[in-house]
C-alpha cells in the first residue's frame, strides 16, 4: 500500500534537499511514535481546512457531518500510503479506494479541491517544498483515479489546474 519508490536510487535516508529518504513517513518524525504523531496532524490539518475554509463547502459536502470516523480512517490508510506501517488493512481489508468511492460522484472539480486541502496541510506541516512537490504527485494521480463523474466539455482537466508549487 506504501507509495514508497521501490527504484534502488531512492534507497538513501539522506535528507538534504538533493536527496529524498526513501519513505516520506521519515519526513514526519524522528521515531515511529513521531511519525505516527505527524500523520494524525497532517490528517487534522486536511480535514480542518475542509472544514472550515468555505472555499472548499463542494468537497466537504460529500463528507458526514461528523468527520471523527473519517479523520481516523484517513490517518490509519495514509500511515502505510506514506510507509509507515499498515494500519488500515488489519481493520479494513484492502483499500480498494476507487470500489468504496463509488458511491459518491467525484469530478474534477472535486479532485481539485480535495487536492487544495492537501497542499494546504502539507504547507502546514512546514515540509520541504519538494517533498510536498512529490506527495502531491502521487496524491494526484491517486485522487484523479478516483474521478468517476464527467466533466462539462470544455473544463480543466490537469493538474495544472492547481499549483503544487510553492510561492
Amino acid at each position: 500500500m506504501s507509495m514508497s519508490n521501490n527504484d534502488s536510487s531512492s534507497t538513501s535516508t539522506n535528507t538534504s534537499d538533493d536527496a529524498q529518504p526513501k519513505s516520506p513517513i521519515l519526513y514526519f518524525g524522528d521515531t515511529p511514535e513521531d511519525q505516527q504523531v505527524g500523520v494524525r496532524k497532517l490528517v487534522d490539518l486536511f480535514y480542518d481546512e475542509m472544514d472550515q475554509n468555505p472555499d472548499f463547502e463542494r468537497i466537504r459536502k460529500l463528507h458526514p457531518v461528523h468527520l471523527n470516523h473519517s479523520r481516523e480512517k484517513f490517518y490509519l490508510f495514509l500511515s502505510g500510503w506514506l510507509g509507515g506501517p499498515d494500519l488500515y488493512s488489519p481493520q479494513f481489508g484492502h483499500p480498494r479506494l476507487r470500489m468504496r468511492h463509488m458511491p459518491f460522484p467525484i469530478s474534477s472539480e472535486d479532485r481539485d479541491q480535495w487536492l487544495l486541502c492537501m497542499v494546504n496541510a502539507l504547507r502546514a506541516m512546514q515540509l520541504p517544498e519538494k517533498v510536498i512537490e512529490g506527495l502531491m504527485l502521487s496524491f494526484f494521480r491517486t485522487a484523479d483515479w478516483m474521478r468517476n463523474k464527467p466533466d462539462p466539455e470544455g473544463s480543466a482537466k490537469g493538474l495544472n489546474t492547481i499549483s503544487i508549487k510553492g510561492e
